[in-house]
């Protein structure tokens, strides 16, 4: 019998309800809590996602002994904050990406998990999905020879609604952030080594996040170069370009359009395709199911020294733009 492992979630936005869904498709998940800021909007919740229990008030969630684990995805200012006493209260924690507005405040995280024996992973769904997994196994293969160069950008354009999240500082606004944070991930699995150099530039936009940025990242044997935007739609692929091939990503960031492998002479050697069984979700809390019953505490998909690395790479950018 597989082991049955109850959720509680932080928060009812938008993320929170696809996780929710995917919850439903994984048969040792039990949808078991949720909490938001008010009771209303828990009860809402809850009977939408056929949960078990609602909570108004986040500690009173966590006060739940059948609560094994919180999927946090409150504003990403709320992370830590959320993170901490999730694990304070002795709960494992899958938590939304950028995992917290700085690196030092996830690394004391990781800290607390270790010392508590508490599984801890930012939710970087991008990287438990099958087709991001072929792609990565085919450069650790070898098959395209030593990893030189990334390119991936992800831009969209998103209405300038000053109230929102996006474009406030107080609640981690800016497009690194929020979406920047999925091609840095992406070079950082690919490119190996500790980041020699980072040439940086962003538009500062009146509300003093980065509207758009662009980043030039070198590693010891290789180079990304990243960018990531609210003003332009951009096509949202990635290269991982080798001494012996290449693999190209189509829409990497959602990881379902096909993805082909070329060889040294340009020549097609392989693609994948590989439909998601929910909607993406899953395959990140299978992961987390899978570390659970083996007693690990942090995923070998998303390490936490993966973590920790693109979260040095986002204060440097955002030092050198003045936003940090």
């Amino acid at each position: 019998m597989k082991i049955k492992h109850h959720w509680g979630i932080c928060s009812t936005g938008a993320i929170a309800n696809k996780f929710a869904t995917a919850l439903h498709s994984v048969e040792n998940a039990i949808c078991y809590a949720v909490s938001s800021r008010t009771q209303e909007k828990a009860d809402a919740f809850c009977t939408q996602h056929q949960f078990i229990k609602a909570y108004g008030d986040y500690q009173q969630m966590l006060a739940d002994p059948k609560v094994d684990i919180v999927y946090i995805a409150s504003p990403m200012a709320c992370h830590y904050n959320d993170a901490l006493a999730a694990l304070k209260a002795g709960k494992h924690v899958l938590c939304e990406k950028t995992v917290t507005m700085c690196t030092d405040d996830w690394i004391q995280l990781t800290k607390i998990a270790k010392e508590k024996h508490l599984f801890l992973m930012e939710a970087m769904w991008m990287k438990c999905r099958p087709t991001f997994q072929q792609a990565l196994s085919w450069a650790k293969e070898g098959k395209i020879g030593t990893v030189k160069l990334v390119k991936a950008d992800f831009c969209n354009i998103v209405p300038f609604i000053p109230q929102s999240r996006l474009f406030r500082s107080d609640l981690g606004g800016g497009a690194l952030l929020d979406l920047g944070v999925y091609p840095f991930t992406l070079a950082e699995a690919f490119l190996e080594g500790e980041v020699q150099h980072i040439d940086s530039t962003a538009y500062i936009g009146e509300t003093l996040v980065d509207y758009d940025m662009g980043a030039l990242i070198t590693y010891p044997n290789g180079t990304a170069i990243l960018s990531a935007g609210f003003n332009t739609t951009s096509p949202n692929t990635a290269t991982i370009v080798g001494t012996d091939g290449r693999i190209e990503m189509g829409s990497w960031f959602l990881s379902t359009c096909e993805t082909k492998l070329y060889g040294k002479n340009g020549s097609l050697i392989a693609s994948s395709i590989i439909p998601d069984r929910c909607n993406g979700y899953e395959y990140e809390i299978e992961e987390v199911h899978h570390c659970l019953e083996n007693g690990l505490l942090e995923s070998a998909l998303v390490p936490h020294a993966g973590t920790t690395a693109v979260m040095q790479q986002i204060d440097l950018c955002r030092k050198q733009w003045g936003t940090f």
